[in-house]
């Protein structure tokens, strides 16, 4: 009996790679980072061990890129939803909104990258994932504030120096939030976005 399938189709190295970063969400999520074996990522992607080692060099090379690859993610997630023609302070509540949700949609996520950036170190102890990782976020946030201040919705501040503090206060959000499932995502959101905006509107 002749076969009706086609030739099996061989996935990009792009494709390839997102499977095996999904895995690794995956498994670090549901098991801790403790246990997050290359076998059991591995497993779970359907690959096998060789290839993921084909891909990435050692466990800790994957770690570092799949908290990396997803912080990206998420970051779209929240930008993709938003409607940037809106007046700053408006795209700021929404943002915000959006991220306070984020525990809802994407759990594991979260839960991976803290687990990663807590536990992933150099030889010497250095966290190897630091500040760096948020440098485009900082630089999207920073553009955000200078086209406030250009319109005039925002007052003179230095956007740097804004953009730290606003990631962090959006960082605690998320913590405080999944710390107190019974709280309001929406209301915490609104009331950090007032707070803010009470400090930098004009």
């Amino acid at each position: 009996m002749t076969s009706t399938r086609g030739p099996r189709r061989r996935l990009s190295e792009d494709t390839r790679r997102g499977q095996i970063v999904q895995a690794t969400v995956k498994v670090v999520a549901e098991r801790g980072y403790g246990n997050a074996s290359l076998s059991a990522i591995a497993e779970q992607a359907g690959v096998s061990k060789g290839l993921v080692s084909h891909y990435f060099t050692d466990r800790d090379t994957l770690m570092e890129h799949t908290a990396r690859a997803t912080l990206v993610e998420l970051r779209r997630t929240v930008v993709d939803g938003l409607d940037l023609s809106d007046p700053v302070p408006e795209i700021l509540r929404a943002a915000i909104r959006r991220v306070a949700h984020l525990r809802a949609t994407h759990a594991p996520q979260l839960d991976a990258i803290e687990q990663i950036v807590l536990n992933l170190r150099d030889p010497d102890g250095t966290p190897r994932i630091g500040i760096d990782a948020y440098e485009e976020t900082y630089q999207g946030q920073e553009q955000l504030f200078r086209r406030g201040q250009r319109e005039g919705d925002l007052r003179a501040f230095d956007t740097r120096v804004m953009a730290v503090t606003y990631q962090s206060a959006v960082d605690a959000m998320l913590g405080q939030l999944a710390a107190d499932p019974k709280a309001d995502p929406d209301q915490y959101a609104d009331h950090l976005t007032d707070i803010i905006l009470a400090a930098i509107r004009a």
